[in-house]
């Protein structure tokens, strides 16, 4: 489903692009649900949910119970027997408690059946940090679910990606699980009015450069962004690339900016070992090995739980800063980083045009 060239352009949120293309998707398919806790709220999970219940009944915006093994369990037997539904989780954390019905079921229905019947369930989880939200509610476990067969994991960053990639996780015959920084939720970018879809498992490139290539996604690739921005005044062209699905990961774009660049720095919204970030790199290394110009470098979260105090998650979360210091190894140039001084903007969040609430 492509854009149509008629299409009116508005500027919208990240969160009111997830709104609408749940409505679209609702309102041209009758299978379609959302449930979810949180989803009737006033706040409607950042404001993804507002007004759902009012517009389509209680028989398909459902606010469930806290107990997400039976809540998913139940998903996958609506999926099983013809619906479509979206199951959301304000954390990504609450996902640990339906692993069972994700990975035994969700994701190995079609495979265990013959293809005679899947599972088209798009479950939604929302990570982030902010305000303390510590060790038990900031979790990213995109590289967790990016290993499990079966399961297809979506990552937008802009409004535009969010409704074209939710749209198209609504429409895939299998389980989606569709990650959402809360900081992406209230960024505004342009977005076609029609209804959408963009292919999963295609990446796309932010900034085009010919010194060295970062691959990141999420919060980390707005940051990234502005780094190669900033850093083009001091004569360095970089090429960012926002992965915007995990899996299946678009080796093709990534392989060819390397060959452009001969460099790679991979940037991970959640642990550098054993992440997105090494999968990455072990690509690069085993099918892209001749172009390196040098060694590749990994950023992404220490291996400790997060911290909630300011004083200890000011040092946990990598930034501008860290960017930087990693580009000046890799290129072996002096970067002039005063304007990446993390003391300049609050801790908790990256940079001021992140927008609340948080």
């Amino acid at each position: 489903m492509q854009v149509k060239d008629n299409s009116k352009i508005r500027s919208i949120t990240f969160a009111e692009a997830i709104l609408e293309a749940t409505i679209q998707a609702m309102e041209k398919d009758c299978s379609v649900l959302a449930f979810g806790l949180g989803v009737t709220d006033p706040k409607g999970v950042f404001g993804t949910t507002v007004g759902l219940k009012e517009r389509f009944g209680e028989d398909r915006v459902y606010d469930t119970p806290v107990s997400e093994n039976a809540v998913t369990g139940v998903m996958v037997g609506l999926a099983i027997s013809g619906f479509r539904p979206i199951l959301s989780h304000q954390r990504a954390d609450f996902m640990l408690m339906s692993m069972d019905q994700i990975i035994n079921n969700s994701a190995k229905w079609k495979y265990m059946f013959g293809g005679q019947s899947s599972v088209p369930l798009v479950i939604r989880t929302i990570v982030g940090r902010g305000w303390g939200q510590g060790p038990q509610h900031s979790q990213n476990f995109q590289a967790m679910f990016a290993q499990v067969p079966g399961l297809k994991v979506v990552s937008p960053t802009t409004p535009y990606q969010a409704k074209g990639l939710m749209v198209a996780a609504i429409e895939d015959p299998g389980p989606v699980i569709f990650i959402e920084h809360r900081w992406l939720h209230s960024q505004v970018g342009d977005v076609p009015e029609d209804c959408y879809s963009l292919p999963i498992g295609k990446a796309h490139i932010m900034k085009k450069g010919e010194d060295l290539t970062i691959v990141t996604s999420l919060d980390m690739a707005i940051e990234a962004l502005k780094v190669a921005e900033s850093l083009k005044s001091q004569g360095l062209d970089i090429e960012v690339i926002d992965l915007c699905t995990v899996k299946p990961l678009d080796e093709k774009t990534i392989l060819n900016s390397v060959n452009k660049t001969g460099r790679l720095l991979v940037i991970d919204s959640s642990w550098r070992d054993f992440g997105v970030a090494a999968q990455v790199s072990a690509l690069v290394a085993e099918k892209g090995y001749n172009c390196l110009k040098g060694e590749v470098r990994r950023i992404g979260l220490p291996d400790i739980p997060t911290p909630s105090t300011p004083a200890l998650s000011k040092g946990y979360y990598p930034r501008g800063k860290e960017i930087c210091q990693a580009i000046e190894e890799i290129l072996n140039v002096a970067i002039d980083m005063s304007s990446f001084e993390d003391e300049k903007i609050p801790h908790d969040i990256p940079d001021p045009f992140f927008k609340g609430p948080f």
